[in-house]
């Protein structure tokens, strides 16, 4: 593998109950309307996270859960448990179906993890959204449709470039993923205009590179 190879998620398992027992929804915290709900697996979580945004905007859907695993899919409880699990909820199955064929689609299509260096071991995700969901509008506190750099990296990579990234461009973290997280990994979401968002994850690309390139170098 390259220096910036693509690294894709895994969707690992998806299903749909078309009508959920009310009192699992009441303890899933669903709302009245939102009698279906659809969930899925997969190997990568910030993939999944940004993925499950997207289906908000395609279709009439919430996203009702959506957390990752400890020590991330290394380190997995089964073969289809991944690193992460989301839950969409919606007033029926066909949006509800719409809107984990949006998520499908994003993973693969979209949301990409880069290798920094040329074995592989060094991951990161510089990514770049240029409208926000309802789901990470909600998770940053900005307005929906507002541009955002969803940038990850390992803990000391992460740090140097959420820095750089700052200092880039004129963008706001509304959001640090202090490490450790869940999975060993750290990241923040910045906002700003799409230019401003674009920069930052290039800022941030070059840091993580920069780190791989020269570990020990101060």
């Amino acid at each position: 593998m390259a220096v910036l190879d693509p690294i894709k998620a895994n969707v690992l398992a998806v299903r749909i109950i078309p009508n959920v027992d009310r009192g699992f929804a009441e303890k899933m915290n669903l709302r009245e309307n939102e009698r279906c709900i659809g969930f899925l697996t997969a190997d990568i979580d910030d993939a999944t996270y940004t993925a499950i945004d997207e289906a908000t905007k395609q279709a009439d859907v919430r996203v009702a859960y959506a957390k990752s695993f400890y020590a991330g899919s290394g380190h997995a409880s089964g073969p289809l448990s991944g690193e992460i699990i989301a839950i969409l909820a919606g007033p029926d199955p066909a949006e509800v179906r719409a809107g984990l064929n949006a998520a499908l689609t994003y993973i693969r299509d979209e949301a990409y993890f880069y290798s920094a260096n040329e074995n592989n071991s060094i991951a990161f995700f510089p990514h770049v959204i240029s409208r926000t969901g309802s789901y990470l509008s909600e998770v940053a506190g900005v307005p929906l449709g507002t541009p955002m750099a969803y940038l990850i990296a390992p803990p000391l990579e992460a740090t140097f470039g959420i820095d750089a990234a700052l200092k880039a461009a004129n963008v706001t973290m509304r959001v640090w993923f202090n490490p450790p997280s869940e999975t060993n990994f750290s990241g923040a979401l910045l906002t700003g205009d799409q230019a401003a968002a674009r920069a930052a994850a290039r800022a941030f690309q070059e840091a993580v590179l920069d780190v791989a390139r020269n570990p020990l170098k101060f």
